[in-house]
This record gives structure tokens, sequence and C-alpha cells, in this order.
């Protein structure tokens, strides 16, 4: 894969610009202070909610996070790129998840995800231009017994085989999973619904859901 070239002669975006991050979303990243012993140990849940609010997390926006956890902007990126759930730019409104273990692929996982680049039309790291689905691999969706399998948002999808791509695709509800879910890292109920965020990069609370 080769590395992306960047222009350090150009600002990476626009400091004059209006601010991202609305009085409400800055509120309630602040909400997580009390739980930790510093701001800094905020960033992950800080990533969540803007991540959910704006469907994506900006350069401009991590300047911002670092802003309010009182952080240099570099150590927003550092953890940001580190996980794989995070995104820089925006994405579908549904974020499919192929994995690509060695159990998932001795049981076909390499035709599936072919069946669904074909049914879509993108390949890995691509979004469908109704801005619906975007496709990535994973390496292991801790599911082999359950392979090949894959993700739609958080909702797992087990022994799939390429003649199911079509119909699940096809189902409104193939991200929407049953058990109960926090709403820990959800937007602010007061917050804009993101373009095309489709619920992507909401993450369960396990104590909340065990206390519920």
């Amino acid at each position: 894969m080769a590395w992306k070239a960047l222009d350090r002669t150009k600002a990476p975006y626009d400091k004059d610009a209006a601010p991202v991050l609305s009085d409400a979303v800055r509120e309630k990243i602040r909400s997580f202070f009390p739980r930790y012993e510093t701001k800094r140990a905020a960033l992950l849940p800080a990533l969540h909610v803007v991540q959910d609010t704006l469907g994506h997390v900006s350069l401009k926006a991590m300047a911002e996070i670092a802003e309010v956890l009182e952080i240099p902007p570099s150590s927003v990126l550092d953890t940001l790129t580190f996980y794989t759930h995070f995104w820089d730019h925006e994405k579908g409104g549904k974020v499919i998840v192929g994995c690509r273990s060695l159990s998932c692929q001795l049981m076909g996982a390499e035709k599936v995800l072919d069946a669904i680049k074909s049914e879509l039309g993108i390949d890995e790291h691509e979004t469908t231009k109704d801005g619906k689905y975007s496709l990535i691999t994973e390496e292991c969706l801790a599911a082999c017994d359950h392979g090949p399998c894959l993700l739609i948002n958080e909702k797992l999808h087990k022994c799939v085989k390429p003649e199911d791509v079509a119909k699940i695709l096809k189902d409104e509800k193939n991200a929407v999973i049953d058990p109960p879910r926090s709403d820990l890292f959800d937007a602010p109920k007061d917050a804009p619904p993101a373009a095309g965020a489709g619920g992507v990069g909401k993450t369960s609370d396990i104590q909340e859901m065990r206390e519920s």
C-alpha cells in the first residue's frame, strides 16, 4: 500500500472556519471528566461522542477535542489512528466489516467479500455513491466458530454464504442489534444528526447493560 503524501506547505484545515463541535458536544465531553483522574483519560469517550455526532472525526474536530481536554492535538491524532473504529473522513451510513482471519478464509470469506464488492460496486475502503455503505476488512471479528462472518455496524452476521449477500444488503434491519445498548457515547440529544452517520460508531457500555 502506498503512503499518502502530505503537503506540509498548506494548513491541514481552515483554522478560521466555524467550530465543528457544538456547545452541546463540548459539554457532553466535559461530563466524562468526573469519571477519570485526568481530562486526557476522557479522550476515547470524546472520540466516540464526536464521531456519533458528526459521522467522522476530522482534523479540525481533533484540534477542538484537544482544546477541550487540554492536550496536544497530536495525542488525539495518535489515538484515533491506532483504532480502526474511528474515521477521519466521511463514511457510509452503514459500515460493513469483513473478517479476513484464517478460519473465515478457509470457510470462503474471500468469495463473500467478492460478492459484497460486486453487489455494491465498491472496493475496500470505498463508499457507495448513495452514501449508504462503506466496506472494510478486519483481521479477526472474534467469531471464528461462525465463519465466514461479517459485521454491519454492530450486528454480527454468521456463516454467510456468497448467495446470502444480496438478501442481507437489502434488509433494512441488517444493522439492528437485539440486546439493549447504552446511550453513553451517543450524540447529545439536542445535536443535529450527522449526514450519513446511520448509527455507526455507537459503542455499548457493558457494565450499564449488566446493571439494566
